[in-house]
């Protein structure tokens, strides 16, 4: 695609980002343009890959997840991260994967319930992956940041 982003897709684009649920009517009202160059510009936003979607972000400790923890994984080999990524798609307490420069191979994001939880993730779960060396973990006290990019 040939589509550039100028600065009305900006502006469309950091309005939605502080309420995703905004209407499109009321954006197409302040940024002064049609309710349909609104939803015309988001559908070109979303083919060409810059947005990926809406979701709804729940708190995980609001719903019972209280520990957030941070595991670096060593692989025995380099060559068995995409069928190890594959394997850790299917553990619904990883919330992200990085595939990482460093000491180690991988970096993954996951919430538990609690010490106990995360215990039987890293030992039935993770630390059974055929290729996964050895694991470190990292275990957060508190999120201070959380927080998109800033679109100038």
């Amino acid at each position: 695609m040939n589509y550039e982003i100028d600065k009305l897709d900006k502006e469309i684009l950091k309005l939605l980002m502080e309420d995703v649920t905004r209407a499109y009517t009321d954006i197409a009202k302040e940024l002064n343009v049609s309710g349909g160059t609104i939803h015309v510009r988001m559908k070109k936003l979303t083919e060409m890959g810059v947005v990926k979607g809406a979701q709804l972000l729940v708190n995980p400790s609001a719903v019972g997840f209280d520990v957030c923890a941070f595991i670096g994984v060593y692989l025995e080999k380099g060559s068995e991260y995409k069928d190890t990524v594959t394997q850790m798609q299917k553990i619904p307490e990883i919330v992200e994967l990085h595939y990482t420069t460093g000491s180690y191979s991988m970096f993954v994001k996951l919430v538990c319930r609690d010490t106990k939880h995360l215990r039987q993730v890293l030992n039935e779960k993770i630390q059974e992956i055929e290729g996964v060396q050895r694991t470190e973990t990292l275990i957060s006290l508190e999120e201070s940041i959380s927080r998109q990019i800033t679109i100038e």
